[in-house]
């Protein structure tokens, strides 16, 4: 009867607290799994403190602006030293603070005199020390003038900076010719702000009257860029003069607008472009005219302007005759003279109260007589229009057929001259002036903007400002994704899921069926006489040669729990 070797193990329950799932699932976990879930939780952590914390920054604000680089420092130290947080902005141009702390933070340097670059008015009247000299005086009140100028110049819109500079003479009432005061002003604008004529007259006008006897002709404007904003002294501009040039061109742009507001309703707000040109004279005209009229006219009365008289005899003189008396003593009358008629003959002496005269005797007489004289001057204004010229443009019209289909079509000449005639009306056409207007029907070019040339959504400026924006938030989202997915994740489905657990048993009898050659690697060297676990082991293979069903029976009743027989 063969005998079979049966090696027995003997398992005995051990008895240990009970775990929970999360416990059991991480004592499971080998050494690299649980490093693994741990730093993913710590970095995921991490992650969302930095998210927490950066979506709660501080707006921030603008605390001063164009500052130099010694006040710049001055104001960076000191903020320093409060503990205030601040950063640069616009190239460091700008120093920010948190919104809430703008106000206090300026009070507070302002209290210790920061920024010193301030412009500074008739404060510094009040610092005046004892033993100023009057020049020292002078001075300071000539500083805080240009400071106070300086400052009301700053509240225009337009100006970011000014600078103001006067020139006050010393006045002396010895002197029989004073110097009249004058003054400079730098102004800095606003990047694509300027001023105009009225706004540049505004301030030449305000520093002219802040200061005593300074005539507006003696104030100088001058920009950043070193053009001359103010006119000159001689009020006389060399060549094409500014104020001139811009009255045509509000001329040409009124006619203009008048033409493209009449079209307009008819053809469609880009369907008409129009450009007029006017030719102004502003030469000034001053004509003196001297007219000499004869007096025509038997009614007119001459005036006598001058009388001579000569006379010139020989030989006896006439006895007086006639009766004593007044009437024989009267003096000759007036002579007259016709205005058209003939003249009386001259020399020839008349005989008067009767009486022949002997010898002989030349009289001769010269009468002026005042003449009509007409003085006319005449002195005509400046900037007449010459001459306009119109040129408009009208677009073809535009009609859709049954299909649906856009077609273009020239406008009826009847309808193109009555369109003319509008312009006409509108520009005050005056064919004597030498007026012109031309109007053509034509099909407008439309240039088609093709995608290519279109810059690509992510190179426009305003979506590179968002992508910036939300770069920080979609970058901390998804690194905060990454690790939860791919280290937090993996480690919580081995802790939930834990592997299935083989349920101990009874002492079972263990048969080891070896091979013929086994290897035992480190073993050593078998010694010649054979060991009890020897000889089981030969009787187990002899078993396996000799009856394999049996051995297949045991292997079969170890694997379905069940004793053996």
């Amino acid at each position: 009867m063969s005998t079979t070797a049966v090696a027995e193990l003997d398992i005995t329950p051990t008895t240990a607290k009970p775990r929970s799932a999360f416990g059991e699932g991480f004592a499971r976990m080998d050494p690299a799994q649980k490093v693994k879930l741990g730093v993913g939780a710590l970095a995921l952590i991490a992650v969302a403190l930095a998210f927490f914390f950066m979506g709660r920054q501080p707006e921030w604000r603008v605390l001063y602006a164009n500052l130099g680089d010694k006040d710049g420092g001055a104001v960076v130290a000191q903020l320093s030293q409060m503990n205030v947080p601040y950063k640069h902005a616009e190239g460091g141009q700008a120093i920010m603070v948190p919104a809430d702390k703008v106000h206090d933070t300026r009070l507070r340097l302002a209290s210790q005199g920061l920024p010193k670059g301030s412009v500074t008015g008739f404060e510094l009247m009040e610092a005046n020390r004892f033993g100023m000299t009057q020049f020292q005086e002078r001075l300071t009140f000539q500083r805080g003038l240009e400071g106070e100028l300086t400052r009301s110049i700053q509240s225009l819109s337009s100006v970011a900076s000014a600078r103001v500079h006067l020139a006050l003479p010393n006045q002396n009432g010895f002197f029989r010719e004073q110097q009249k005061p004058s003054a400079s002003v730098l102004l800095t604008l606003h990047a694509g702000r300027t001023l105009d004529r009225a706004q540049v007259a505004g301030i030449v006008h305000l520093v002219a009257s802040s200061v005593p006897e300074m005539n507006p002709k003696a104030v100088s404007i001058v920009d950043d860029a070193g053009s001359l904003l103010s006119s000159p002294p001689d009020g006389q501009a060399q060549g094409a003069d500014t104020q001139k040039l811009q009255y045509v061109q509000q001329l040409e742009q009124l006619y203009t607008r008048r033409i493209l507001d009449m079209l307009e309703p008819l053809v469609g707000r880009n369907n008409v472009k129009a450009q007029v040109s006017a030719e102004v004279d502003f030469s000034q005209v001053e004509s003196t005219s001297e007219q000499h009229r004869p007096n025509q006219g038997a009614d007119t009365t001459a005036t006598v302007r001058s009388t001579q008289t000569l006379e010139d005899g020989s030989g006896a003189r006439a006895q007086p005759s006639g009766v004593p008396g007044a009437v024989s003593n009267q003096p000759p009358a007036t002579g007259t003279a016709p205005i058209n008629g003939a003249a009386a003959p001259v020399g020839v002496a008349s005989a008067q109260n009767g009486t022949d005269q002997a010898g002989n005797m030349r009289r001769q007489s010269v009468v002026n007589y005042e003449v009509d004289k007409t003085v006319k001057v005449v002195r005509e204004s400046s900037g007449q229009v010459r001459r306009l010229s119109a040129a408009v443009v009208i677009n073809h019209r535009t009609t859709l057929d049954k299909a649906g289909k856009e077609t273009t079509a020239a406008i009826p000449p009847e309808q193109l001259e009555q369109m003319t005639a509008l312009v006409r009306e509108t520009i005050g056409f005056n064919r004597e002036r030498g007026d012109s207007v031309n109007l053509v029907n034509a099909a407008f070019n439309v240039e088609k903007t093709s995608e290519a040339d279109e810059a690509v959504w992510w190179q426009q400026p305003a979506n590179q400002d968002v992508m910036r924006s939300l770069a920080w938030p979609i970058g901390m989202v998804g690194l905060g994704l990454l690790l939860l997915l791919g280290m937090v994740r993996p480690g919580l489905k081995l802790i939930k899921n834990p592997a299935p657990r083989l349920e101990a048993t009874a002492v079972q009898p263990l048969s080891a069926v070896l091979n013929e050659t086994p290897e035992r690697p480190g073993l050593p060297m078998p010694s010649n006489e054979p060991t009890p676990e020897a000889l089981r082991l030969s009787d187990a293979k002899r078993l396996a040669l000799e009856n394999p069903a049996a051995v297949a029976n045991i292997v079969k009743g170890w694997v379905n729990g069940e004793a053996p027989a």
